[in-house]
C-alpha cells in the first residue's frame, strides 16, 4: 500500500482556469455536465414559455391568468407529491431521467392539439394545458436541478459549484430570447413546441449520462424517510426568539411570490394589449435575452460586491424598495411627464404611455434581482435556524406555503377583477388597483426584511453557546454590535453576557473596544476583566478615556491591573510618575507586579533598577501568591535582564501554580533556551495544559519542536497526541500543512488522532486544507488504503479461523486473542473510515449512521445503512455497505475482491504475511501474531522478525523474545545483553529471566 502523492491544481491551463472559477479539479468535469444539463434544459423551457405565453394571450388574454394560478398551486402540490412516490419506488438516477422526460414528452403530444383542422374546443383545452404545463415544468426542472446538485456534490463542494450551475439559467435566458425571433421566422409559432422538446430531451440526455458517469453518487435502492434517525433533525415546535424569527421568515417567502405573480399579471396585460400573438412571443424573447445579458453582468461582477457592501439584509431589502419607488412613480404620473418630455425630444410612438413603461420597468427589477441578488442571499436566511428543524422549515416555505400563496394570489386577482367589472369605476382603473397593490405588498416587503434583519441578529446572538460557532458571515456588523449593547445594558443573567462578548471577540475581535469601552463602567466585576482582556488582544488608543475613567473609580486590582497594562500599551509617552505610586509595599502584589512590569519597559535606568528589585522580592518571596503574580508580570516586561537567572529556580518550584506561570512567560518572551522545558511539561498531567497553551502561544514557531514529539514513535501516546491538539489548535497555515502531511504518512492511531485533530478546527480550517492538498480524490485513495488492509484482516480471519484443517494450533488461546485482535483492528479502520468521509459529507449524516451500527438492533443497522446509501458517492460505496452489513466474513471479503484478489493460504503463511504487514497493524495484534506463531511452532521470516525486536512497544518485543526463544535461541542469546537494559521493565525482566534460566554469564 503505497503512499499518497500530494494533489495541486495543474499548471496548464485547465487548472488555471478551474482555480480561477473557485473549483477543485475533481469537481471540474460533474460541474461542467450540470451546466450542460441545466442551460440546454432552460433554453428549451424558456422556448416554450415564451410560445405559450404568446399562445395563452391570444387566445384566452390576461385575465384568465388567475385561474392559472390556481390549478398551478393544486397542480404543484400534486407534482410534488409525485416526485415522493417515484422516490419511494425507484433509485434516485431513474426518477431524474423520468421527471426529464416527463417534462418533454408531452410537448410533443400537445403540438398534436394545436392542428388548425382541430375542432376549436380541442384547441382551447390544448392551449390551457400548455400553459398549465409550463408551471409544472419549471418545479419539476427546478426540484431535479436541485436533488441532481446535492447527490453530485456534498455541502461543501456545492457552495463552490452551484452559483456556476445556476448561471446556466442566465446563459439560457440570453441564448433562448435573441433566438427565439429566429426560431419564429423559421418554424412557426406552433413549432416551437416541438424543438423546446427535443432541446429537453437534449438536457434529458445530458442527465442520463450524468447520472450513469457518476453512478456512485446516486443510491441504488429507493428513497426512504432516514433523516429521523438523526436526533438534531427532530423537529421541535418553535418558541421564543425563533418563532419571532420564522414569521418574518415565512412572511418574506409569501411576499415574494405573490409580488411576482401580481407583476406578472400586469405585465402580461399590457403586452396582450400592446402587440399581436406572434409579436409577443417575440417580444418576451428580446426581453428575455436583454434580461439575461443584465443578470449575467450583475451576477459575475456586482452581484458578490453589491452583499459585501450592504450586507444580507441590504442586498435583499433593494428589490422591494425598488419595486415601490418605480410602482410610487407609475401611480404619480411622473413616468407620464418624462415620456412627454421625452417627446418633445425624440419621436415616441403613441402606444408608449407610462403605465406601459412603469410595468416594463418592474418586470425588469424583478427578474434582474430576483435571479441575482434574492437568489444569492435567500438560503442564507436558513442559517440561523438550528439543523434539527432546518429542512423541514425550508421545505414548509418552498414546498407549501409558496404554492398557497400562489393559489391565494389566484384568487384575489379574480377578487379584484369581478369587484372592479361590478364597480362604477372605470375599467383602466383596474391596473392601477393593481399598482397600487404592488406598491403595498413592496412596502410591507421591505418590512419583512428589516424584521427579519432584527431577529436574525438576535437570534445569533442569543443561540451562540449553544451552536459554539459563528455561522453568518454576511451579517451587518452595526446591527449586530447594537443587539450587543442592548443584551449588555439590560439586566440579565452574567453567563449570557459573557457569552455575548465571547460572540463579538469571534466575530470583530479588532474593534471589541469600540462596543465595550462605553460600557466599562456600567459591567460587574468579571464583566470588566473579561472585557479588558479582550480590549488587551488589539489596544487602541481612542479607547484610553474609558479606560481612564475606570482606574479613577478604583476597581479591584485584577481589574486596575489590566487597565494599566492598557495604558501603556496605549500611549506612547506615559508619565511614570502616575505609576510610581502603585509600588509601594502596601499595594495589592497584583498591580504592584504590573506597575514594576510597566516601568522595566519604560522607566529610566534607575528606575528600572527599582522595578526589578520589586519583581526579585515577589519571585523569590516565601508566599506562594506572590511568587505567582511575579513569575506572570515577567511576560508583561520587555527584556529579562538579571531576573532571566531565576527562571530554572522557578521551573522547580514546588508550587504547581507558579510552574505553570513560569511556562507562560516562557512561550510570551519567546525564551528559546527554555523550550525544552515547555516540551518536558507535556509529559506531565497537571503542567499538560498549560504547557500546551504556551506552545500555542509560540505559534509557526513551535511546528518543529511539536512535529519531532509527535513523530517520535518512542514517546507516550497521550504525548504524542497533545503534540498534534497543540498544532491543530495553532491553526496557522503551515500548522495545517504539517498535520495534512502527517496524515498522508501515518497509520492507525496516529492517523485517527490527527483526523479528529483537523476535524475539531474552528471553521472547518482543518478540512478546507485536507481537501485543497489532497482534493476529494486524495481522501477516496485513503479510504481506499483502509480498505485494502481491511481486506488483508478479512482473508487472515478466514484462513485463520477454527474451520481451518489445523484445527488443534487454531483452537488455542493465543489464536483466539489474534482473532481478537483483528476484530479490534477492524473497528478501529472503520472509525477511520468514518472520520474520512466527515470531510467530505455532513458530519450529522456520518456520525448518525456510525451511532445507528453500534446498535444490536437490525433495523437501526438498516437505517444506518440507508443513511449511507443515500450519502456516499464514493467510488467504493458498495463494498463499504456490505462490509458494514452484518454479514459472514467470506461475503464481506468478496466485496473486496476487486482491491484485495482472495488467495487461501495455510496459517503458517497467512501469519508470515501478516507480519509482513506490520507497519499497518496495531502493536497488540503484531505481537498476537508472536505469540501464536510461538505456540503454533510457525517459522517466521527472521529479518521480520528481527526488525520487531525495535518496536516502539515493549509487549511486542516481549512477544519477539519469546518467540525467539522457542524458535532460535541461538539468536536469542545474541540480543539478550541489550535486551536486559531495555527501558521497558517487563521485557529487560524477561531477558534477565531467560539469562538466569539459561545459566549465562552477561
Amino acid at each position: 500500500m503505497k503512499l499518497l502523492p500530494r494533489v495541486r491544481y495543474q499548471g496548464n491551463w485547465l487548472g488555471k482556469i478551474l482555480q480561477l472559477v473557485n473549483l477543485r479539479p475533481e469537481e471540474g468535469e460533474r460541474t461542467l455536465l450540470m451546466f450542460a444539463f441545466y442551460t440546454a434544459t432552460s433554453i428549451g423551457l424558456l422556448w416554450f414559455e415564451h410560445s405559450a405565453v404568446a399562445l395563452f394571450l391570444g387566445k384566452y388574454g390576461a385575465e384568465w391568468l388567475p385561474v392559472i394560478y390556481i390549478a398551478s398551486a393544486l397542480m404543484c402540490i400534486g407534482l410534488g407529491s409525485l416526485y415522493s412516490w417515484l422516490q419511494s419506488i425507484l433509485p434516485m438516477r431513474q426518477v431524474l431521467v423520468v421527471i426529464a422526460l416527463l417534462t418533454a414528452l408531452p410537448l410533443l403530444i400537445l403540438r398534436l392539439g394545436l392542428f388548425e383542422y382541430l375542432d376549436s374546443l380541442i384547441i382551447f383545452v390544448t392551449i390551457f394545458l400548455l400553459r398549465l404545463w409550463m408551471d409544472a415544468v419549471e418545479v419539476l426542472n427546478d426540484l431535479n436541478t436541485q436533488i441532481a446538485a446535492n447527490q453530485l456534490f456534498n455541502i461543501r463542494e456545492i457552495k463552490r459549484t452551484y452559483p456556476l450551475i445556476s448561471s446556466g439559467l442566465l446563459v439560457a435566458d440570453v441564448i433562448s430570447g435573441f433566438s427565439l425571433p429566429l426560431l419564429l421566422l423559421a418554424v412557426g409559432l406552433n413549432n416551437v413546441l416541438i424543438v423546446a422538446a427535443l432541446m429537453m430531451l437534449v438536457g434529458a440526455g445530458t442527465l442520463f449520462y450524468l447520472s450513469q458517469r457518476y453512478q456512485q453518487a446516486f443510491p441504488d435502492s429507493p428513497g426512504r424517510q432516514w433523516e429521523d434517525a438523526e436526533p438534531e433533525f427532530a423537529a421541535q415546535r418553535p418558541t421564543g426568539p425563533l418563532r419571532r424569527y420564522i414569521i418574518p421568515l415565512f412572511a418574506f417567502s409569501i411576499l415574494g411570490e405573490a409580488l411576482f405573480l401580481l407583476i406578472e399579471f400586469q405585465y402580461l396585460g399590457q403586452l396582450e394589449v400592446k402587440f399581436e400573438t406572434s409579436e409577443i412571443a417575440g417580444f418576451l424573447g428580446l426581453f428575455s435575452g436583454i434580461v439575461g445579458i443584465c443578470e449575467l453582468i450583475t451576477q459575475w461582477f456586482f452581484s458578490s460586491r453589491a452583499i459585501d457592501k450592504l450586507g444580507v439584509f441590504g442586498a435583499a431589502m433593494l428589490l422591494p424598495a425598488s419595486l415601490s419607488l418605480v410602482g410610487v412613480l407609475t401611480l404619480t404620473g411622473i413616468l407620464d411627464f418624462l415620456l412627454r418630455l421625452a417627446g418633445s425630444l425624440i419621436t415616441v410612438p403613441g402606444w408608449i404611455t407610462g403605465l406601459f413603461v412603469g410595468l416594463i420597468l418592474l418586470r425588469f427589477l424583478d427578474e434582474l434581482l430576483r435571479y441575482t441578488l434574492i437568489a444569492g442571499v435567500e438560503p442564507v436566511f436558513f442559517q440561523p435556524l438550528p439543523e434539527r428543524i432546518r429542512n423541514s422549515i425550508q421545505t414548509s416555505v418552498d414546498g407549501i406555503a409558496v404554492p398557497i400563496t400562489t393559489g391565494i394570489t389566484g384568487i384575489s386577482i379574480l377578487a379584484t377583477i369581478w369587484i372592479a367589472e361590478h364597480s362604477v369605476l372605470p375599467p383602466e382603473w383596474q391596473s392601477w388597483v393593481f399598482i397600487s397593490a404592488i406598491v403595498l405588498f413592496s412596502i410591507i416587503w421591505l418590512l419583512s426584511a428589516w424584521l427579519l434583519r432584527s431577529s436574525y441578529v438576535n437570534l445569533l446572538v442569543q443561540s451562540a453557546e449553544e451552536r459554539g460557532r459563528l455561522g453568518f458571515p454576511d451579517v451587518a456588523l452595526r446591527a449586530f454590535k447594537r443587539a450587543v449593547v442592548d443584551v449588555l445594558e439590560k439586566p440579565g443573567k452574567e453567563a449570557d453576557k459573557r457569552s455575548c462578548i465571547q460572540l463579538l471577540c469571534q466575530i470583530d475581535p479588532e474593534n471589541v473596544g469600540e462596543v465595550l469601552s462605553p460600557l466599562l463602567a456600567k459591567l460587574s466585576v468579571s464583566l470588566q476583566r473579561q472585557s479588558l482582556e479582550a480590549m488587551l488582544e488589539h489596544p487602541h488608543p481612542d479607547y484610553l478615556d474609558a479606560v481612564t475613567l475606570l482606574i479613577e473609580q478604583t476597581p479591584p486590582p485584577e481589574v486596575l491591573a489590566l487597565a494599566l497594562r492598557y495604558l501603556w500599551l496605549t500611549q506612547t509617552e506615559l508619565d511614570l510618575r502616575q505609576i510610581k505610586p502603585y509600588l509601594q509595599e502596601a499595594v495589592h502584589p497584583t498591580v504592584r507586579a504590573t506597575a514594576a512590569a510597566l516601568i522595566l519597559r519604560r522607566g529610566t535606568p534607575t528606575e528600572k533598577a527599582e522595578a526589578t528589585q520589586i519583581l526579585r522580592r515577589l519571585i523569590t518571596s516565601k508566599n506562594e501568591r506572590e511568587r505567582m503574580i511575579g513569575t506572570r508580570a515577567l511576560g508583561d516586561t520587555e527584556y529579562l535582564q538579571a531576573l532571566r537567572l531565576y527562571i530554572p529556580n522557578l521551573l522547580k518550584d514546588e508550587s504547581l501554580r507558579v510552574r505553570c506561570a513560569v511556562l507562560e512567560v516562557i512561550a510570551t518572551r519567546r525564551l528559546s533556551d527554555y523550550y525544552p522545558s515547555l516540551i518536558r511539561g507535556l509529559y506531565y498531567k497537571y503542567t499538560r495544559d498549560t504547557a500546551q497553551q504556551a506552545m500555542v502561544r509560540l505559534g509557526d514557531e513551535a511546528i518543529p519542536l511539536l512535529v519531532e514529539l509527535g513523530e517520535d514513535l518512542h514517546k507516550p501516546d497521550l504525548v504524542r497526541l497533545t503534540a498534534w491538539n497543540a498544532l491543530g489548535e495553532i491553526g496557522t497555515p503551515q500548522a495545517l500543512e504539517k498535520l495534512v502531511q502527517q496524515l498522508m504518512t501515518s497509520w492507525g492511531s496516529k492517523r485517527r488522532n490527527i483526523l479528529r485533530v483537523l476535524l475539531k478546527i474552528p471553521k472547518e480550517a482543518g478540512i478546507e486544507t485536507v481537501l485543497d492538498q489532497l482534493g476529494r480524490s486524495g481522501v477516496e485513495a485513503l479510504i481506499e488504503q483502509e480498505l485494502l488492509l481491511l481486506g488483508q484482516i478479512y482473508a487472515a480471519l478466514l484462513d485463520l479461523s477454527t474451520e481451518s484443517l489445523e484445527l488443534e494450533s487454531l483452537e488455542s488461546r493465543e489464536a483466539d486473542l489474534l482473532r481478537s485482535a483483528l476484530q479490534d483492528l477492524q473497528t478501529d479502520l472503520l472509525e477511520r473510515c468514518f472520520l474520512l468521509m466527515k470531510f467530505l459529507y455532513p458530519p450529522s449524516a456520518i456520525q448518525a449512521a456510525a451511532y445507528n451500527l453500534k446498535s444490536e438492533s437490525r433495523s437501526s443497522v438498516a437505517l444506518a445503512l440507508e443513511i449511507l446509501d443515500n450519502t456516499l458517492d464514493i467510488p467504493q460505496k458498495r463494498a463499504f455497505l456490505v462490509v458494514l452489513d452484518r454479514r459472514v466474513v467470506a461475503e464481506k471479503l468478496a466485496c473486496l475482491v476487486e482491491l484485495v484478489p482472495y488467495q487461501p493460504m495455510s496459517p503458517g503463511d497467512r501469519l508470515r504475511r501478516l507480519i509482513e504487514l506490520r507497519h499497518f497493524l496495531s502493536g497488540w495484534s503484531l505481537a498476537c501474531c508472536f505469540h501464536l506463531a510461538r505456540a503454533a511452532h510457525y517459522p517466521l521470516a527472521p529479518e521480520a522478525t528481527l526488525v520487531c525486536l525495535s518496536h516502539p512497544k515493549g509487549f511486542v518485543r516481549e512477544a519477539v523474545l519469546a518467540y525467539l526463544k522457542e524458535a532460535s535461541p541461538r539468536a536469542c542469546s545474541e540480543f539478550l545483553p541489550t535486551l536486559k537494559h531495555d527501558p521497558d521493565r517487563l521485557v529487560a525482566a524477561q531477558a534477565q529471566q531467560i539469562i538466569g534460566e539459561w545459566g549465562l554469564i552477561i
